[in-house]
């Protein structure tokens, strides 16, 4: 009798655990995204959708494209990655670490020239442009590192398309990522900076000088992908949300263009 009071009772207890864990909601997921810097504002706020929505997390690295393909390329445990040109995902596709059928051509961009925000020059930007003349007898500009961060590389591009790359360079101050180039000029530091469109928006202490023609530069394109190492479920489940119109509407927002 005695046992069989002590099996009621560890029955009873048992069942209790079970029916309280079966009302408790499913533990939360949370996908690690590696992007480029310039994606910043608008994947933080499509991550609080996400979130909103799912009940999942995106937690989120931003950098230069070349410092994140990179740290993929040893193994640092990102989900997704988003990049700011093509060349670094073919990188690490040249290398089988993304998945092949995940890659898409997610966003484009536009290029200008900015200035502190206390500068009224206005510049159009056409093939022998007069650049000196924006930065002054000693100013200097800053960009991304050309030799590696994709804004350096498609303001290079554009440079040397337009005949002026000669003398930007002896001037140019090289910034690790856009978000440093943008911060030098707010800070004064650089007479002027070339930057994507949308980070020229996000700031009241700068403003666009010029715009850069599309077809002086190759175009801007941000591709997205699941890392092979780290993929899982949740991964492709906010790789799809990236696509749906809630995301669309806030990259719209701002600046991008969604393709």
């Amino acid at each position: 009798m005695l046992f069989a009071r002590l099996f009621r009772r560890f029955f009873a207890a048992a069942l209790a655990v079970v029916i309280l864990c079966a009302g408790l909601p499913a533990q939360a997921e949370e996908v690690t995204v590696f992007a480029a810097a310039s994606l910043q504002n608008a994947l933080e706020e499509i991550g609080a959708a996400y979130r909103q929505r799912t009940g999942n997390a995106a937690k989120f690295s931003f950098a230069a494209s070349s410092a994140l393909a990179r740290q993929i390329e040893q193994g640092a445990p990102a989900a997704l990655f988003a990049s700011a040109d093509e060349q670094w995902m073919d990188y690490l596709q040249q290398r089988k670490l993304i998945v092949d059928d995940t890659r898409k051509a997610l966003l484009g961009n536009s290029l200008v020239l900015v200035v502190p925000a206390s500068n009224t020059a206005q510049v159009e930007i056409k093939q022998g442009f007069d650049f000196a003349k924006v930065l002054g007898p000693d100013g200097r500009w800053v960009t991304g590192d050309p030799s590696s961060v994709p804004v350096g590389r498609y303001a290079q591009d554009a440079l040397t398309g337009l005949g002026v790359w000669d003398f930007a360079a002896t001037r140019l101050v090289r910034a690790e990522n856009v978000r440093v180039a943008l911060t030098f000029v707010e800070r004064g530091e650089a007479a002027a900076g070339i930057v994507y469109s949308t980070d020229a928006a996000i700031s009241q202490k700068v403003r666009v000088a010029g715009v850069f023609p599309p077809a002086s530069h190759k175009p801007i394109s941000y591709p997205v992908a699941a890392i092979a190492k780290y993929d899982n479920p949740t991964a492709r489940e906010f790789l799809a949300f990236l696509e749906k119109d809630e995301a669309k509407t806030i990259f719209r927002k701002f600046g991008f263009v969604v393709r």
